[in-house]
């Protein structure tokens, strides 16, 4: 007789695997749509719901957020952080010639181990303008950061570090 696998997962964990996901999806829908409507919000639904399902098994286990407060908090910080940089960059690009930017590629050494937190550090600081993450290291211990204006190598470093990879590590390893 064959055996059968059990799924020890409860119904919302197999209808919504990735709640967050199905969530962003939903949202980034109706964001496409340009327009509400309840046929368009079915749509996102349902997209919501399905993608989720039809990737889950190519997704690892959820890294577990260990401080959701902390969590919480670096989102925040992020987003005062876009605001802000885009404001600089807007004043780099309009007030300084180009030949004054001090325009620099940064290795930046990663303490993270884990592929979830070395992503959200990647995209964090891709998401602040002014700064690229361009690669990492095979090793996955440094990332290669391509910065629009750099004065000092040392401090733009010591501030992504400072700034985004150690709040990450407070709630994500």
């Amino acid at each position: 007789m064959a055996e059968h696998a059990t799924d020890d997962r409860t119904f919302v964990q197999r209808w919504l695997p990735h709640p967050l996901l199905t969530l962003a999806v939903v949202v980034m829908w109706m964001a496409l749509l340009n327009d509400f409507s309840s046929g368009g919000l079915v749509v996102g639904l349902v997209l919501g719901v399905v993608i989720p399902i039809l990737t889950s098994h190519f997704w690892p286990d959820r890294p577990a957020i260990r401080h959701y407060g902390k969590a919480i908090a670096f989102v925040g910080l992020l987003l005062w952080d876009v605001v802000v940089a885009n404001i600089q960059v807007a004043r780099l690009i309009v007030f300084r010639p180009a030949s004054a930017l001090r325009v620099r590629w940064v290795a930046v050494p990663i303490e993270m181990k884990t592929p979830e937190a070395i992503t959200l550090l990647s995209a964090t600081i891709t998401m602040t303008p002014g700064t690229v993450t361009s690669d990492i290291s095979a090793d996955g211990r440094s990332l290669l950061v391509h910065c629009l204006d750099a004065p000092d190598v040392v401090a733009a470093v010591e501030q992504m570090k400072n700034r985004y990879e150690r709040r990450i590590k407070e709630f994500l390893e």
